[in-house]
């Protein structure tokens, strides 16, 4: 939430900010993508999991196990990308350095292995869907004081609303902020309409040109840091 903590905290410098912004939006993007694909094969989502745990509810009260076991294989999913991505980046804050570039690669690897399963019908490929955007969605859960989720939209239309009801009472607010909340979330909103657009034009088969965004976006990622960090 974006509420001021006790004590003095450091600003983001000025070059951090283009960075981080692209990276969130191109994240979100790719999950809005992702998620509008697979809801065109099952209309599940993958990129958050309210509604596949409300899903998991229905399907026990009216006894439908098939259905179940496939949805709990989404929820299970996405928690072992969550899982994977907490071992190779071994944090929860936004810090340059971390193996972002690693968790990248291995997000475009599960989801070109999904598109293999997505495209032949098989089931295992929405749960490797769920599984890259768990590994995504706990890539970083905060950014100076800003909770950053790339998967689902929910806390972000939560922080904005709140950052303009501060704004309203004349209280001072981070714009810098609010930019990015809005960023994301047209990001994600975009990534919907490309996912919606790629499903009409291939099927599911177009979950694999954002294995193949994560893959570039992890190998730019991992020669970035290179550069900037030879002497």
């Amino acid at each position: 939430m974006p509420y001021r903590s006790p004590g003095r905290r450091r600003e983001p410098q000025p070059h951090e900010r283009p960075v981080v912004f692209a990276g969130a939006v191109s994240l979100a993007m790719v999950a809005g993508y992702v998620n509008v694909v697979v809801l065109g094969v099952f209309h599940v989502p993958v990129s958050h999991m309210s509604g596949a745990v409300s899903r998991l509810s229905i399907d026990l009260a009216g006894q439908d196990l098939a259905d179940f076991q496939v949805v709990l294989s989404i929820v299970a999913g996405f928690l072992l990308g969550a899982v994977l991505s907490g071992i190779v980046i071994g944090g929860r804050k936004l810090v340059p350095g971390r193996r972002y570039g690693v968790a990248l690669l291995v997000e475009g690897a599960v989801l070109a292995l999904s598109t293999v399963f997505l495209s032949r019908g098989y089931a295992p490929g929405i749960t490797l869907a769920a599984m890259a955007c768990g590994i995504q969605n706990a890539m970083a859960s905060s950014y100076y004081g800003l909770v950053i989720r790339t998967t689902h939209v929910t806390g972000i239309v939560t922080d904005i609303g709140v950052m303009i009801g501060h704004w309203i009472r004349h209280r001072s607010i981070r714009v810098w902020k609010l930019y990015l909340l809005a960023s994301i979330l047209a990001g994600f909103f975009s990534g919907g309409i490309l996912g919606a657009w790629g499903y009409t034009a291939l099927g599911v088969s177009a979950v694999g040109l954002a294995s193949a965004t994560c893959l570039l976006a992890g190998l730019l990622y991992i020669g970035w840091r290179h550069a900037i960090s030879a002497p």
